[in-house]
């Protein structure tokens, strides 16, 4: 009787393979640290795609020459060819691109050039998305963004332990603000206060909205992270990391919410031990 594999991550394909390499295309930050190491550590076969400027460099660095290209944001081309050399048999996007990057600072090949135009609005879903489909015209599968991460994803109750500060009525509030925020593309965050809504993320980022709500009255506050009810999770997952930490701390606020299985914790052990440390009560709702 052949034995059964050993489950790698929740968020794999039902029929993952574990001979073929996994190519990490790997933006800024620890994300794509935390996932090359999970991946290692389960003896998967890894290269990687990283990005001038954007990448780590001591992640690029842990990989042979062989094992690793380096391009400007926008070589579409030269990525596709990088991942057929490898022969990858999947891809996983990890770590955010700066976003002003995707307006100025691009450097589209021919092959970019042409999505570019085809398409009728240009933001990330739809730039990623239809990178998403050119990988996949090659036989690559792009896998799910939380697969190997599943020991840093948001869990239901107090993260933090203890009483949640906010009341269960003014946290359902807040849920449906931000859920309503996701579906309409604004952003998957929000801040609010005894049912009024303080701040509401768009195209700066969670940090300058934090900050922009530290600027009002902050007891009683909440932050609500989310995502939209058709999330694709090849390229965009919400994070929660150490520097949101820092910046709700700066601005004054002690209370998140976060959705289960759905927002990923960077280096969750850290993070929720800093919490605790500096007050700040982190909760999973689902």
């Amino acid at each position: 009787m052949q034995e059964a594999l050993p489950v790698l991550s929740a968020f794999l394909p039902s029929n993952f393979n574990p001979q073929k390499p996994i190519a990490l295309i790997a933006g800024q930050g620890l994300y794509p640290i935390l996932v090359a190491q999970a991946i290692r550590r389960a003896g998967l076969p890894l290269r990687l795609i990283a990005f001038h400027e954007e990448t780590p460099p001591a992640l690029v660095n842990s990989f042979e020459e062989e094992h690793r290209r380096t391009i400007l944001v926008g070589q579409l081309g030269k990525m596709l060819r990088g991942l057929e050399d490898f022969g990858a048999g999947y891809a996983l996007m990890a770590g955010q691109i700066t976003p002003k990057r995707l307006f100025r600072g691009l450097h589209p090949d021919l092959k970019a050039t042409r999505i570019l135009f085809s398409l009728k609005r240009r933001n990330a879903e739809t730039i990623f998305g239809a990178i998403a489909a050119e990988i996949q015209k090659l036989g690559i599968e792009l896998l799910d963004a939380r697969c190997f991460l599943d020991e840093h994803m948001a869990t239901r109750g107090s993260m933090t332990g203890g009483r949640f500060p906010i009341e269960q009525d003014y946290v359902d509030h807040g849920v449906h603000i931000a859920r309503e925020c996701a579906r309409l593309d604004i952003g998957q965050g929000v801040v609010v206060r005894k049912g009024t809504v303080l701040a509401v993320e768009a195209f700066e980022g969670t940090d300058e909205m934090l900050r922009r709500a530290g600027g009002f009255k902050t007891d009683h506050t909440l932050f609500v992270k989310t995502v939209k009810a058709n999330q694709d999770y090849r390229f965009d997952v919400p994070v929660f990391g150490m520097r949101t930490l820092e910046t709700m701390r700066e601005a004054g606020l002690a209370a998140a919410a976060l959705e289960t299985n759905r927002v990923i914790i960077l280096d969750k052990p850290a993070v929720v031990a800093q919490a605790r440390s500096w007050g700040i009560a982190l909760q999973g709702f689902e």
